[in-house]
């Protein structure tokens, strides 16, 4: 017997007519929101720190190296703001409020603010910050698994940009590290 893997699409429309105010969150939805949301926030609060941080050593850059070292932050620090936005922009379609507030942005960071005082040592710090984000992404989408699949995508998307940015540094590092 051939296992039905489609609902009948009454049963969808009857389903999509209840709970309208839930939004994209319908029946379907497995994982745990009020744990998705707050893990969401953690995250938020992590790219947001590389942000400031990316930002301070682009303009603290300074040396022989400093130019394109310097633009090589900025261009992070960019695009960890738009992860920062796509993840804020999720935690409203779970229904949820994204936390900004600067108020223990630091405790809710799993990455650290470290300034570096020579450029070796930012780009050591942005790596050190990378590493820890990557292993931080590994286990949010494992725990999302199959539960939320959307989150789960958007979130190995940012994986995938954070090991570019682990490369990157790596690159530098090796360029300018001796």
């Amino acid at each position: 017997m051939a296992k039905n893997f489609l609902t009948d699409i009454k049963t969808l429309r009857k389903r999509a007519r209840e709970h309208i105010a839930e939004g994209a969150v319908t029946p379907g939805y497995r994982a745990d929101r009020k744990l998705v949301v707050k893990i969401l926030n953690e995250a938020l609060a992590t790219e947001i720190v590389c942000v400031l941080r990316y930002r301070r050593h682009h303009y603290m850059a300074s040396g022989i190296n400093a130019q394109s070292v310097a633009a090589e932050f900025m261009q992070h620090a960019v695009e960890e703001q738009g992860h920062a936005d796509q993840i804020a922009a999720r935690i409203v379609q779970l229904g949820g409020e994204p936390n900004f507030s600067p108020e223990g942005m630091l405790t809710r960071s799993h990455a650290e603010y470290v300034e570096g005082d020579s450029l070796v040592d930012m780009i050591k710090e942005d790596l050190i910050a990378e590493r820890i984000a990557i292993d931080s992404y590994r286990e949010m989408i494992a725990y999302l698994g199959n539960d939320d699949s959307t989150t789960r995508r958007m979130l190995e998307g940012i994986l995938a940009m954070e090991e570019e940015h682990a490369d990157d540094l790596v690159s530098l590092l090796e360029k300018y590290g001796k």
